[in-house]
C-alpha cells in the first residue's frame, strides 16, 4: 500500500513508462456513494489512486457496495497501466445511469491492490466522504 508504480518492468501487458506515476494509499476518509436517495456504497477502507496528471479516484471494496443497486453492463476499456476494466450500471427503483462505476477484476500485478474494488464516477453518482 501507498505504492509508487514506476517504470515497473513489463507483466502481460503492463506499459513501463517512467514519466506516468501511479500512486496508491488509503484514502483515510469515510465514503457515501448515493443515487437516488439510496446509499449504494459506504466505507472506511477506501483507497485513492493518484494517477500523473488524472484527478484522484477513490476505490471501493467489492463487499462495501450494495450489489442490488450495481449491474455489470457490456462496456469494458484497457489502460496500458492497470488492465482491462469492467463497468457497471447504478439502478434503483427512481431511475439508473449507465457505466457509472468500473472496476479492475484483473488488474497487472503492480496494481494488485485495486482488484476486488470499484470505482464511482463522481459526475454520475454523488460521492461524500468525511475524514475519519
Amino acid at each position: 500500500m501507498g505504492q509508487l508504480v514506476s517504470g515497473a518492468t513489463r507483466d502481460s501487458g503492463y506499459e513501463s513508462n517512467p514519466d506516468y506515476l501511479i500512486r496508491l494509499a488509503p484514502a483515510g476518509l469515510k465514503v457515501e456513494v448515493r443515487f437516488n436517495g439510496h446509499v449504494i456504497a459506504k466505507t472506511e477502507k477506501a483507497l485513492e489512486l493518484f494517477e500523473s496528471n488524472h484527478a484522484p479516484v477513490l476505490y471501493i471494496p467489492r463487499g462495501d457496495v450494495v450489489s442490488e443497486y450495481v449491474q455489470r453492463t457490456d462496456h469494458s476499456s484497457w489502460c496500458p497501466y492497470k488492465g482491462r476494466a469492467s463497468y457497471y450500471a447504478v439502478r434503483t427503483p427512481e431511475g439508473e445511469v449507465e457505466d457509472a462505476a468500473w472496476s479492475y477484476e484483473d488488474p497487472f500485478v503492480q496494481m494488485a491492490d485495486i482488484q476486488e474494488m470499484v470505482a464511482f464516477y463522481a459526475d454520475k453518482v454523488e460521492i461524500v466522504t468525511e475524514s475519519l
